[in-house]
This record gives structure tokens, sequence and C-alpha cells, in this order.
């Protein structure tokens, strides 16, 4: 029977020699999260009683498939994939997203492949980050971190461009 104290020893190594065969890949992309117009990307499914006197619309709970972009400008821009999930308004003081979504990339490289984003999200910070929790096709059992930054946004309708750079361990 091997000791304890042995394999204590030998788990950094073991754990540097996984890690060893993995490689980093960074993406920058566009999620632009719709609610506004006849054809929205993001539906309020559920909601609190008091969602809708609530500043930060607390209890809020929103459907996306959103889509994802080379470019900022969504109509010039090159499709590379869809955000597909939900978030929730978890803030009652501050705007605050729970997120949890799949980015589902179609075409190109990864195609078929995601990647899977969870975190805490708060709207109005300059740079958000979210962790990357896992991952399927070239992603598979990623791990890592997203970081978030908002290009626009519109107080009115709430329809927003947000600049996702994504670093996938994998």
């Amino acid at each position: 029977m091997a000791s304890p104290v042995l394999f204590f020893s030998l788990l950094p190594l073991l754990l540097s020699s996984a890690a060893a065969g993995e490689k980093t890949t960074h993406i920058k992309l566009y999620w632009h999260d719709v609610l506004s117009g006849s054809n929205p990307t993001a539906v309020r499914v559920a909601q609190a009683a008091s969602t809708n006197t609530s500043k930060t619309l607390f209890g809020a709970m929103i459907v996306i498939d959103d889509a994802l972009t080379d470019g900022p400008d969504l109509k010039s821009s090159k499709l590379i994939g869809r955000a597909q999930g939900t978030y929730i308004s978890a803030g009652r003081d501050t705007v605050q997203l729970m997120m949890s979504m799949n980015f589902v990339f179609q075409g190109g490289r990864y195609n078929g492949s995601t990647v899977a984003i969870m975190g805490r999200n708060e709207v109005f910070s300059a740079v958000r980050e979210v962790a990357v929790v896992g991952g399927t096709g070239e992603f598979r059992s990623a791990r890592g971190y997203a970081q978030a930054r908002t290009h626009t946004l519109d107080l009115k309708t709430g329809d927003a461009t947000v600049e996702y750079n994504i670093y996938i361990n994998h």
C-alpha cells in the first residue's frame, strides 16, 4: 500500500504532467442581446411578484438564444455561433445578473464545439469576469474565464452588445 506522504509529495508532479498537454485558446467575440422588436433573442419567461416595481428588475429570468459575431455590428459582422441559456436578475440594489449559458460555435475550426459560461455579471462595471466551467468538442473539459465589456447598451430597450474575451484551457 502506497504511503499518503508519498502520494502528496508526488501530487504536484502528477498535476503538472496532466496540465503539460493543455493549451490555452483566446477567442474574442461579440454577444448581441436583443430584447426589442418583433424577433427578440432574449425573452423574459418568469419573474417575482415585485419584479416590475424593482429598480433592478430583481427576480426576472430571461432565456436567450443570442447571436455571437466576430465584430460589434450585428448586421455586418460574421455570425460565429449562438449564446444559449439563461440569466437571472439577482441583485436587489444593483443590476447584477447570474449568467448560465453555452457559447455554441457554428462553422470554422470550432464548429459544433461549446464553451459553458457561468457567473455573476455586474452589468454597469467596466469589466466583468465570469467562469468557463466546461465545454464540448474542441473544448471538452474546458476551464478558464471570460472578461465581458459592454460595447453598447440601449437603456430604453435593454438591447446590448457585449465584447467577450474568453481564455479557455483545454
